[in-house]
């Protein structure tokens, strides 16, 4: 993501720099190279402005697809460790079950 943004950003920059260096050597008056200059500037101002809002939008839509993939995480795990507390909780009552007939038999 943030090499296509750096892509753009270049490639504005390149396009301002170059439309910039032309109309400083066209045969025009000054004033008229200060007006194509500040038209050219302003362009390129939009183009960046809307190239950095199209790429927020798309970082906005990836981080909220990490959060919903994580809460989904979270509570898949918190489902597994319910169902393996279980588990363990069976598991120790059957061996406390043995062990109390075990010392039953030892008492008689």
């Amino acid at each position: 993501m943030s090499k296509n943004l750096n892509t753009i950003a270049a490639i504005l920059a390149g396009a301002a720099v170059g439309a910039g260096i032309g109309i400083l050597f066209a045969p025009d008056k000054g004033s008229k190279t200060r007006a194509k200059l500040k038209e050219g500037f302003d362009d390129a101002k939009y183009n960046l402005k809307d190239s950095l809002e199209a790429g927020s939008e798309v970082l906005r839509e990836k981080f909220s697809h990490a959060k919903q993939n994580l809460d989904g995480t979270y509570d898949e795990l918190l489902s597994n460790m319910s169902y393996k507390t279980e588990e363990v909780i069976s598991f120790l009552e059957t061996k406390l079950a043995d062990l109390k007939a075990q010392n039953a038999k030892l008492q008689k």
